[in-house]
């Protein structure tokens, strides 16, 4: 009887183990690989995609994915770098052809960054799946800002299929002041703003940032089993600049010298992940930015010896780095200007500008942003899918 009690004591430890280690290694599913929560709401109906080369089911881009399943894609509409994302920053994107499927790519960066009633028409749902990187200036969220603007005007439903964000630990920087919208910093929102292209997407349409205070019939499918604090790796580089974890991390850093004379690296097979300029002052490690296919045709500082420091080895605090920015002003003793016209419209402000070249710390700097982003921080709650 007592070996009895303790046989079914024992099985049922194993048995709470098993449950609980269960529990603990439940997979990790994107919105694109929830194909149960979208596929039956699809099946009947004319689809247009938002998409890039980080759209993936698995080992299938979203388009091959859907027409296994029968879908009717009519259109894909084509963000920065293009559908396959082959295009240089900056770069022209034209409307085109899918050699693969014969759809028609319509380009949504250069001239044309806004679907019109033509492109729409006869479409019932556009879905949009791009991985982002969480910051106010990487383009693919005002390409989705757009799209949702255009669907909202035209009656035609989103979809958002929800990725993680890699930078989505913290939350950082100055708050977008609206003299300085642009499309590379559409909303209100500071530089890192911790939420995934889905929470944003409720965001904008929750506080009425599409032209006229117009909503969007918007429905976002979740992911499975993320958290805002997760690290996550992505499997696919987003864009042609960001070829790893590493310069993923310190993007939102070091984007802000790209509104300077220095070089990030651009033309050299670790972008984002080194400073420099020609002058032996600014550092020993060297560099030489050179034209390379779907990176960088045209690079800054194109052929010159640029001296600075190397990052790819580098630690990264979860956090806006200005230390690098401060740094090199400070070294600075050049004719031509430090910073570019550039560096206000992605820092969304002058404000930040002018507090370095007044002298300014870092941290006081950065007390200087914090009733901004509290204030912010209430917002973000709202529109929260996933637990910080």
């Amino acid at each position: 009887m007592i070996r009895s009690f303790f046989s079914c004591s024992i099985l049922a430890i194993f048995f709470i183990a098993s449950c609980q280690a269960q529990q603990a290694v439940q997979p990790f599913l994107h919105g694109a690989a929830q194909t149960d929560m979208y596929l039956p709401k699809i099946q009947d109906k004319k689809v247009g995609l938002l998409v890039n080369h980080t759209s993936r089911v698995d080992s299938l881009h979203l388009l091959d994915f859907l027409l296994t399943q029968g879908v009717e894609v009519k259109k894909i509409f084509a963000p920065e770098h293009g559908f396959r994302g082959q295009a240089d920053a900056g770069e022209t994107v034209k409307d085109n052809v899918d050699r693969k499927t014969g759809i028609p790519v319509v380009s949504l960066y250069g001239n044309n960054k806004k679907p019109d009633r033509e492109m729409l028409s006869g479409l019932d749902v556009v879905i949009f799946d791009i991985q982002d990187v969480g910051t106010r200036f990487y383009t693919y969220i005002s390409s989705m800002h757009y799209l949702m603007e255009a669907c909202a005007a035209n009656k035609v439903k989103v979809m958002i299929f929800d990725r993680p964000n890699p930078n989505g630990q913290y939350i950082d920087g100055p708050i977008l002041e609206p003299a300085f919208r642009s499309f590379v910093g559409m909303h209100p929102i500071p530089v890192v703003h911790g939420l995934t292209v889905g929470e944003l997407a409720n965001m904008i349409n929750g506080e009425g940032w599409l032209d006229g205070g117009i909503t969007c019939e918007l429905e976002v499918v979740p992911m499975q089993n993320y958290r805002h604090s997760d690290f996550y790796s992505l499997p696919v580089k987003p864009s042609p600049n960001l070829p790893n974890d590493q310069s993923v991390r310190l993007y939102p850093s070091l984007c802000f010298f790209e509104g300077t004379a220095m070089s990030i690296g651009r033309g050299t097979v670790f972008p984002f992940q080194v400073i420099g300029y020609p002058d032996k002052d600014f550092g020993q490690f060297t560099f030489t930015p050179t034209s390379i296919d779907g990176m960088a045709k045209h690079p800054k500082l194109e052929g010159k010896l640029c001296h600075g420091v190397d990052l790819r080895e580098a630690s990264i605090a979860a956090r806006l780095d200005l230390s690098y920015l401060i740094t090199y002003y400070m070294l600075w003793k050049k004719s031509e200007p430090f910073f570019t016209a550039y560096f206000d419209t992605l820092a969304g402000t002058d404000k930040l500008r002018k507090q370095i070249e007044s002298g300014m710390s870092e941290a006081e700097i950065r007390q200087s942003w914090r009733a901004d982003l509290q204030q912010y921080q209430n917002i973000r709650s709202k529109y929260l899918l996933y637990k910080d």
